[in-house]
C-alpha cells in the first residue's frame, strides 16, 4: 500500500497583502512619481508588474496529470523574478 501524499495548497499570491498593496497603489504611485520629476526606473516598473502577474492561473498555466493518483494539477506560470519573487 502506498504511502498518502499530503494533499497539494496551491499558493494564491493574489491573495497576499503584498500583492493587494502592489495592485492598488501602483498606479498612483508611478503618477506621483512622474508627476514630482522622478520617474521610477523601467526595470522597477517592469519587475513590480512582472510580480503582479506571476503565479495568478488567468495570466497562464500548465495542467499536469499525475498516473499515480490520477489527479489533474494546474500550475501558474511564473515571472522567475528574484525581486519581489522568490
Amino acid at each position: 500500500m502506498r504511502d498518502r501524499v499530503p494533499e497539494h495548497e496551491r499558493h494564491e499570491p493574489q491573495k497576499t497583502l503584498l500583492h493587494c498593496v502592489a495592485r492598488e497603489e501602483l498606479e498612483p504611485f508611478l503618477s506621483r512619481a512622474r508627476a514630482s520629476g522622478a520617474p521610477v526606473a523601467r526595470f522597477v516598473e517592469r519587475e513590480i508588474r512582472a510580480y503582479l502577474d506571476c503565479g495568478v492561473l488567468a495570466n497562464g498555466f500548465l495542467r499536469v496529470h499525475c498516473d499515480d493518483c490520477g489527479r489533474d494539477r494546474l500550475v501558474a506560470f511564473s515571472c522567475k523574478g528574484r525581486g519581489f519573487c522568490s
